[in-house]
């Protein structure tokens, strides 16, 4: 809780930042303290010490499944900061509002993976949606920007609407008449079809929010007109977050009745997998094939929703650390580049060797190549279906689209290594080019030592 109400004031605190001085520097290093503040108290919270106490009337819940996840949510929004917090400012000229608003939305984030209640689940997912469509249409000069703003907050809206006809729903379904996601479908055993209704309307909300097929279609107009800075924080922070808060909603509200709904689910996660892969094969620019093979990652994350096990939970967390840390990586190294076609990235590795090994690693963990945190992710993903005994069709599927993303991620690589050119790179200094150095690091040491991070989830069981 402390994290998520710091979250909010330091939000005021860098819009105000903005007012008291004009240098960008000071403004991005108050975000920078911020983030590192914000780390800190929600790592105090798992040991369980608290800066302050706060009666949420148990519409919050802290496990440590939550905080973890919160956890690799602000360590990525670290990296993201540190980055490519220096190219929020050739977006605009209100470097101090875009971090404000990216707080507001790490403060949605905390909510959407510790609700304990649909209400909370609404606040939280409407905390981070409003400010992504600020940040999507910042680039108010780009006809793109502006587009893609608008298609992201019809899509939101209509989204939000549906969430919200299915929380009514719920509510009238339920026994007690409540909202806690605890006593949803507790003793349901013939479910009603209100409680069907509803439960459809939020898989149906959420798979919007998570560019799920066949609810992905805003999601390469918008990743491609959003400024690639703001798509950078959009396709990974938020959106492993949206999945820790998707995997806690039906665990917890709906697992009694999961056999009612793990078909809809595996058909979902195939068909995701299958349109995000096969639309990424056919891009011509780097930043769009991202954007498509960002919905071939979400169905993956599926996975862990239709298993809901252990195995599920401790894949969920893996996937969301190599996920951002991979994404976050490429996108620094794409905001660089001069051209976003494949062939912008020809001769990289012989005039910039770094970024080009470093872009190697990221691309082989989103691929699933072993020694890569992406390969171990993938693994988890496939032995939480493995695990229930069913869905093997699902599983072979998987992989064969997981071959299938190879081909892409590898045209970048060939491009790179096998190709001549002279890839034009904007200035980028040493510290640049050691936290790239430092992210591929922690993608190889997940890699090999995957216990590193899961073994937090057993060593620290804490709820408050």
């Amino acid at each position: 809780m402390n994290a998520i109400i710091i979250s909010a004031l330091w939000g005021i605190v860098m819009m105000f930042s903005g007012i008291v001085t004009d240098n960008k520097s000071t403004i991005r290093m108050t975000a920078i303290v911020g983030i590192i503040l914000l780390l800190i108290v929600n790592w105090l919270d798992m040991t369980g010490h608290h800066l302050f106490a706060v009666d949420t009337h148990k519409m919050l819940f802290f496990d440590t499944f939550g905080l973890l996840a919160n956890c690799i949510a602000f360590g990525s929004t670290l990296l993201y900061f540190l980055l490519s917090g220096r190219d929020m400012e050739k977006v605009g000229g209100n470097i101090a509002e875009y971090f404000a608003l990216i707080f507001f939305v790490l403060c949605g984030v905390g909510l959407v993976t510790t609700f304990n209640t649909l209400l909370m689940l609404f606040i939280g997912i409407e905390i981070i949606s409003i400010p992504l469509y600020i940040l999507t249409g910042s680039d108010k000069r780009n006809l793109k920007s502006n587009e893609a703003s608008l298609k992201y907050f019809l899509m939101g809206a209509f989204s939000t609407g549906l969430m919200l006809l299915g929380i009514a729903f719920l509510y009238g379904a339920s026994q007690t008449g409540t909202f806690f996601i605890d006593d949803l479908g507790v003793g349901k055993a013939a479910v009603s079809p209100l409680y069907i209704s509803g439960l459809l309307l939020l898989l149906v909300s959420m798979g919007f929010k998570v560019s799920a097929a066949p609810f992905h279609f805003w999601t390469p107009d918008v990743y491609d007109g959003a400024p690639t800075v703001f798509t950078s924080f959009m396709a990974t922070v938020v959106k492993a977050a949206i999945f820790v808060g998707f995997i806690r909603l039906f665990d917890e509200g709906f697992g009694d009745s999961q056999p009612k709904w793990q078909l809809f689910v595996a058909i979902i996660a195939a068909a995701t997998l299958f349109i995000g892969n096969l639309t990424a094969v056919f891009q011509q620019s780097v930043k769009r094939m991202l954007a498509y093979s960002s919905i071939a990652q979400a169905g993956f994350m599926l996975l862990a929703l239709l298993s809901l096990n252990g195995i599920a939970k401790e894949g969920i967390i893996l996937y969301a650390a190599a996920y951002s840390l991979a994404t976050i990586g490429i996108f620094a190294i794409l905001i660089k580049m001069k051209d976003y076609t494949f062939e912008g990235f020809n001769g990289l590795a012989k005039h910039h060797p770094v970024l080009a090994a470093t872009c190697t690693i990221f691309l082989l963990s989103l691929s699933g190549i072993p020694l890569t945190a992406g390969f171990f992710a993938k693994y988890y993903m496939l032995s939480s279906v493995i695990a229930t005994g069913k869905f093997l069709w699902l599983v072979i599927f998987a992989v064969l689209c997981a071959a299938v993303s190879v081909y892409y991620y590898f045209r970048v690589i060939q491009a790179m290594y096998f190709k001549d050119g002279d890839a034009q790179v904007l200035d980028q200094g040493p510290v640049f080019r050691g936290l790239l150095v430092v992210a591929a690091a922690l993608i190889l040491l997940l890699g090999v030592f995957p216990d590193v991070l899961l073994g937090k989830l057993s060593s620290m069981i804490y709820t408050w």
